[in-house]
C-alpha cells in the first residue's frame, strides 16, 4: 500500500509499516514543516493514503473542499506504548482494502468510513 504518514505519526509506526512491505513517505522527513494543505498535495498526486492523528484534515476535506481522493485515515486510538500503537495502526490498515475515496476514522473499537466529496 502507498501511504503518506503525517508528521504526527510516530517513527515506530512508519518503521513497522515499511517492514511489512508498505511504501511509506513520512511528512516529518520527506516534507518537514509542511502545513496540512501542502501535505494533501503529494498524497493526491502520488495516490497515497494519508494517515494521521490530526482532526484538521476533516475540515480541510469536507468544509474547504481540498482533494484527498486516495483517502484519509484519522486514528483516534489509545497509545499505551509506541509498539502497541504501531501494531494497532498496521492491523487496522491491513484489515481493509477499500480506503480509497473515503475519510475513515479508526478508534479502539471500530472503523467508520464516509465517502469523500468529489473535487
Amino acid at each position: 500500500m502507498k501511504i503518506l504518514a503525517n508528521e504526527n505519526i510516530a517513527g515506530d509506526i512508519v518503521a513497522l509499516l515499511r517492514t511489512n512491505g508498505h511504501d511509506v513517505l513520512w511528512v516529518k522527513t520527506d516534507f518537514p514543516g509542511a502545513d496540512d494543505d501542502t501535505v494533501l498535495a503529494p498524497a493526491s498526486l502520488e495516490q497515497r493514503l494519508l494517515i494521521t492523528f490530526d482532526k484538521d484534515f476533516g475540515e480541510l476535506v469536507f468544509a474547504r473542499g481540498k482533494d484527498a481522493s486516495h483517502g484519509v485515515v484519522l486514528f483516534r486510538i489509545d497509545l499505551p506504548s509506541p509498539s502497541v500503537a504501531a501494531a494497532k495502526v498496521l492491523a487496522a490498515l491491513e484489515s481493509r482494502s477499500d480506503w480509497t475515496g473515503h475519510f475513515s476514522v479508526v478508534d479502539n473499537s471500530r472503523i467508520r468510513m464516509v465517502p469523500l466529496p468529489t473535487p
